[in-house]
């Protein structure tokens, strides 16, 4: 008899089953979109595309310019041993120099400096007194302070740091007071 009772069950169970998968069925067969609802599915998955290439093409856009600005920046590091050489023979010449050889050497780094300029290259404004900047200065050193307003500042710019474009590109290197 229980044998009976569970096979009646299982039935009863299967048919409430096929029941339920009956009416789900109809639901689907009621949850087939219109063709307004399609078309505004693809018109917003066509929008969403177009936005997206529109961020593509200004990304892209960004990144080629950018390149554009910093494609030289390993030849003008490069160049900047250079103008450190002219600055430090024109410090040279105008100690115990030919006031025409000066005045020679002078014309050849303006023009040298200039052309560099031209390309974006800009000289950091460094001076004993100023703040120490981490993100544009370099310690070198720290040495005892003359006098007590130079504590944490600037004593002493040992080279001069450049940037390109507004990059830092050689930090400028300092001795600062301790």
């Amino acid at each position: 008899m229980e044998n009976q009772d569970i096979n009646e069950e299982s039935i009863n169970n299967q048919e409430e089953n096929n029941v339920q998968n009956d009416a789900t069925s109809q639901d689907n067969v009621t949850a087939t979109p219109s063709p307004e609802e399609l078309l505004a599915e693809e018109k917003d998955r066509y929008i969403r595309l177009y936005a997206e290439f529109e961020n593509y093409k200004k990304r892209t856009s960004k990144e080629k310019i950018e390149f554009f600005q910093y494609a030289n920046q390993e030849m003008m590091v490069s160049m900047l041993g250079v103008l450190d050489d002219f600055e430090r023979a024109l410090k040279e010449i105008a100690k115990n120099g030919n006031p025409a050889d000066l005045q020679g050497v002078e014309l050849i780094y303006q023009k040298f400096k200039n052309k560099l300029t031209e390309k974006g290259l800009k000289t950091m404004e460094v001076k004993a007194g100023d703040s120490f900047d981490v993100d544009f200065h370099e310690a070198i050193t720290q040495i005892p302070a003359p006098s007590e307003d130079l504590k944490g500042k600037i004593v002493d710019v040992i080279e001069t740091g450049y940037t390109l474009n507004d990059k830092v590109i050689r930090f400028a290197k300092v001795v600062t007071g301790n």
